[in-house]
């Protein structure tokens, strides 16, 4: 990104641009939005600001309880409108953008509940003699105002993840959506505003990246969330305002252990699930899979079987399974990597090729070199990997030789094996017998090492966007 204060002239003498959004599969136009200028979003931090400040405008927790309700209410009766627009603008098959609406309806249901949990607690004065003669209390307050900047992966519930807990909390908050996906988040936007959220405790921000840089990194913003690109989410937080707290998600190379006890029937289709949903493209997608020696080949030729008769097409076809990489350039960097393991070594087991300017096959490798970058690197493709071990303390080993850990996986029926892989995998979580994209809205979800930074899940950001207040009292 370039440096906000370079461009501080060239944005005062701009224009709005307008982003055009498109269809990934076949670059379809859908929409135009006007993208906002920086003195509309310093208006919108001064405002934000001025509401954070007085506490009296703060929006008491029964109105907040009452919003979010019937924000849950509208996203069900417009369910399938918004399930078209995910598939339409961010290229997940239509199937799956109805579990993702789905989940966007708990996750709000989620948080008004969690409401009542922002509670303190009493703190014990006269353990000693100096603190006889008072009681203490601790309280819940909204840490100030939020600043989200989402990916276009799952263009809904990302928002939900992001915003809700900021308006359950009590906190204003403006939201950045991907430029690819805006559509599904300013329908969100609109959504809690017909609720009953003022606009100005929610505002949707469509802006550039020297823009939206300087949004972040403002004096006045008290909590940055991000969901995207490590190399993006690190640089951000080194130019964060002092005092601004931050939780950052970014992506993995997700490992798999199978130990020679596994369910090899029951594995297959929950590691193609788990490698090939939404075409790869989530942070959690089974990109390594470790397997015996003896197994190691059966168990690519039966994922191969498997992502051959994966259907790849337009997500807005009912019939779709796999849809298109988010840009055609993707599928570029997806190409050229494959291309690179397989003229160093790996046996190309099925895929391998580009489907369309905007589609490649799902691929399944066997034994790409370990320094290779679909070895190291997150693909974010519709591309796995199968590697042979000996000795399970290898397959650790190198489960666990990256820069980037976030969740794991090991299939066996072994108590041992299972209690092993979840002690010595260096993982945030650990599924057992099941694909490492695994996740349901109310778990802590969050990456370790340049994975990530904080935790989320809805109580659980719910928690970092607000903060404790005690009151000592003498008696």
């Amino acid at each position: 990104m370039d440096n906000v204060e370079q461009n501080d002239v060239a944005e005062n003498n701009k224009v709005p641009e307008t982003l055009d959004v498109v269809n990934p599969y076949d670059q379809a136009y859908i929409a135009s939005l006007a993208t906002v200028m920086w003195d509309d979003i310093d208006k919108y931090l001064s405002t934000a600001h001025q509401l954070y400040k007085d506490c009296n405008q703060w929006i008491p927790a029964y109105e907040r309880v009452s919003i979010l309700k019937k924000v849950a209410v509208l996203i069900s009766e417009r369910a399938d409108e918004l399930a078209f627009l995910i598939a339409n603008e961010g290229g997940k098959p239509l199937v799956d953008a109805r579990v993702e609406v789905t989940r966007a309806i708990d996750g709000v249901e989620l948080c008004a509940k969690e409401i009542s949990k922002l509670t303190g607690t009493q703190i014990p004065m006269d353990l000693t003699q100096a603190g006889a003669g008072r009681i203490a209390f601790t309280t819940k307050e909204p840490i100030g105002v939020v600043v989200a900047v989402s990916a276009f992966n799952h263009p809904l519930n990302l928002i939900v993840h992001q915003v809700a807990p900021a308006i359950a909390a009590g906190c204003p908050v403006l939201v950045k959506p991907a430029r690819d996906t805006p559509l599904s988040c300013k329908a969100f936007v609109d959504i809690l505003h017909e609720a009953g959220l003022p606009p100005q405790w929610c505002r949707f921000v469509a802006c550039d990246i020297p823009t939206s840089e300087k949004m972040i990194t403002d004096p006045r913003v008290a909590f940055f969330s991000f969901i995207g690109s490590a190399k993006i989410g690190w640089m951000l937080r080194s130019k964060l305002a002092p005092g601004t707290r931050c939780a950052l998600e970014h992506g993995g190379v997700a490992p798999v252990i199978i130990e020679k006890s596994a369910d090899v029937e029951a594995m297959i289709p929950s590691l193609l699930k788990g490698g090939f949903y939404h075409s790869g493209q989530v942070c959690v997608s089974v990109q390594r899979i470790y397997a015996p020696k003896e197994m190691a080949k059966d168990i690519a030729q039966l994922l191969a079987d498997g992502a051959a008769k994966l259907v790849v097409g337009n997500a807005i076809d009912e019939k779709t399974e796999c849809g298109p990489l988010i840009r055609p350039k993707e599928v570029d960097r997806v190409a050229e990597w494959v291309d690179e393991a397989v003229a160093a070594g790996a046996t190309l087991v099925t895929g391998g090729k580009r489907l369309g300017e905007s589609t490649y096959a799902p691929t399944v490798l066997l034994e790409p070199p370990a320094d290779a970058k679909v070895s190291t690197m997150e693909i974010f493709g519709p591309v796995v990997c199968v590697y042979s071990y000996d000795d399970i303390n290898d397959a650790i080993e190198q489960a666990n030789s990256l820069d980037y850990a976030f969740q794991a996986a090991v299939f066996t029926k072994n108590l041992d094996v299972a209690t092993k892989a979840i002690r010595e995998l260096d993982a945030t979580a650990v599924m057992v017998n099941d694909h490492t994209a695994f996740r349901v809205d109310w778990m802590p979800f969050a990456g370790r090492k340049q994975s990530g930074y904080n935790t989320g899940g809805i109580a659980y950001t719910m928690h970092d966007m607000s903060q404790d207040k005690m009151a000592v009292i003498k008696l």
